[in-house]
C-alpha cells in the first residue's frame, strides 16, 4: 500500500453519501490533498475528533489512484480552541481558510501551510488583536503570491510619504496623492503596510502605535486586493 503520514490543516469539508466526507487539507510537504473520510459523520467515528477546524492534525493517508485519497487515521496535534470563543477571531480564521484555499494550487510551497498555522496561533492568543492578525495574514498572503502593492513610489513615480494623504489604484497596485486632499489613506497606513510586509508575526506588527486602528482602516483595501487576485 502507498501509505504516508503528514501533518494537515482542514481547508474544506464536503458531505458525501450517507456518512462520508471529502476533506481538503493543506500540508507542509505534500501541498493540498483531498481525502475521503469514511464514516466520519457517524456518532462513533474514530476519525472525526482528529480533523477539527482550526487545528493541526497528524494524518495517515492511503494514496488513491485518482485525485481522492483515503484518510486512514487522524489525531489532533494542536487545537486552537480559543478561536471559537470570540466571533471576530472565528470570522478571521474562516476568512483565512477561504483565502488560502483560493490562493493555492495543488502543490503550494510549505510557506502557505506555515502562514495558516501561524495565523491560527495568533488568533488563539487573546492578547493579540484579531484585526491586526487578519491584516498581517492578508499582507503576508499577498506577498507569498507575488501581489504585494508598490510601497516605495506612487502612481506618478514619486517617492511615497511626501503627500498628506493618498488614494489607491487597485489595477496599478499603487497609491497616488489625492487630488481632493481627502484621500482615504495616510502616511501611517503606508508605513503599517511596509512593516506588515517585513513582520515575522502578527505579534511583531501589533507593536506599532495604533496598530488595531490602522488594521481596521486598511481592512477594506486588503480585502479588495484579496478578492481581486484570488476571486474570494
Amino acid at each position: 500500500m502507498n501509505r504516508y503520514v503528514t501533518k494537515g490543516i482542514v481547508l474544506s469539508r464536503i458531505d458525501y453519501g450517507e456518512a462520508d466526507r471529502i476533506i481538503t487539507f493543506i500540508t507542509p510537504e505534500r501541498g493540498k490533498l483531498r481525502a475521503m473520510a469514511k464514516g466520519v459523520r457517524k456518532p462513533k467515528s474514530k476519525i472525526a475528533g482528529g480533523i477539527e477546524l482550526f487545528s493541526i492534525s497528524d494524518l495517515t493517508i492511503l494514496q488513491g489512484k485518482g485525485e481522492i485519497n483515503t484518510l486512514m487515521s487522524a489525531r489532533l496535534d494542536t487545537h486552537f480552541g480559543h478561536i471559537v470563543k470570540d466571533t471576530a477571531r472565528t470570522h478571521a480564521a474562516y476568512e483565512a481558510i477561504k483565502a488560502i484555499n483560493k490562493a493555492t494550487e495543488e502543490e503550494p510551497e510549505e510557506a502557505y501551510f506555515n502562514l495558516l498555522a501561524q495565523t491560527y496561533e495568533s488568533l488563539n492568543d487573546s492578547k493579540l488583536n484579531p484585526d491586526v492578525t487578519a491584516a498581517w495574514f492578508a499582507i503576508r498572503l499577498l506577498h507569498l503570491a507575488g501581489h504585494t502593492p508598490d510601497l516605495s513610489s506612487d502612481l506618478n513615480g514619486d517617492k511615497l510619504a511626501q503627500a498628506d494623504n493618498y488614494d489607491f489604484h487597485l489595477d496599478a497596485m499603487r497609491f497616488t496623492p489625492s487630488p481632493s486632499g481627502h484621500g482615504a489613506f495616510t502616511v501611517n497606513d503606508i508605513k503599517f503596510l511596509r512593516l506588515g510586509a517585513r513582520a515575522a508575526s502578527a505579534e511583531a506588527l501589533q507593536q506599532i502605535t495604533d496598530a488595531p486602528s490602522l488594521a481596521a482602516d486598511l481592512h477594506p483595501l486588503l480585502q479588495s486586493m484579496l478578492k481581486t487576485f484570488f476571486r474570494l
